[in-house]
């Protein structure tokens, strides 16, 4: 099973550092952003995991983050950060989605329990199968050229070197892949990729 991915949300370079370093022991993998709105731009291709949501952001706050990921119904479970927690503070953050709320600074037990909690909450292992089995149904819409294409673009190959691979033109590897993305009901290349590894795919 592959090391849970925890979301850090602060506008502060140094406490995102710090929470990745702490983190990155304790066996997380680690993604930061400055703000709310960066955040909420990429979940629809991000894997669900734990948000640690900083109170006070450039932009929209972590309260109305917080409004955004339950409303949107988001498997993005958060815990707020705040450099002063009162009573009214955790009620409003409590109604908002909030798994708990945590001051700073934090103890390191305190964190990871909190995290813990937060996992706890994370949509259930049968939700994955059911992705997998719908990636694989459009999987097996692609042609076979389409799917030696689609190998090579997880793999990491650009366009020309896709061609090269395979002896076609890059032309030919633009028209396959804007097929593949068609078939797959891609958005966008990363979300491409999703799906394709969701299938199993280049795993």
């Amino acid at each position: 099973m592959p090391d849970p991915t925890v979301y850090v949300i602060d506008d502060d370079d140094g406490v995102r550092r710090s929470l990745q370093l702490l983190l990155g022991f304790a066996g997380y993998h680690v993604r930061g952003f400055d703000s709310a709105e960066a955040f909420l731009s990429c979940v629809e291709d991000a894997t669900p995991g734990p948000v640690l949501l900083d109170l006070r952001l450039p932009g929209m706050d972590g309260l109305d983050c917080l409004r955004v990921i339950a409303g949107r119904r988001l498997p993005f479970p958060a815990i707020l950060l705040t450099g002063f927690a009162d009573v009214p503070l955790a009620v409003q953050a409590m109604q908002a989605g909030a798994v708990t709320v945590l001051e700073k600074p934090w103890e390191r037990e305190a964190l990871l329990a909190a995290l813990q909690e937060a996992q706890a909450r994370l949509p259930a292992p049968r939700a994955a199968t059911g992705r997998h089995i719908h990636a694989r149904s459009r999987l097996d819409d692609l042609t076979r050229r389409e799917r030696d294409v689609l190998g090579l673009l997880v793999a990491g190959l650009a366009n020309k070197a896709i061609a090269h691979d395979l002896g076609i033109s890059c032309r030919t590897v633009e028209v396959h892949r804007a097929r593949i993305m068609d078939k797959m009901g891609a958005r966008s290349f990363s979300n491409l990729v999703k799906i394709a590894l969701e299938a199993g795919y280049g795993a």
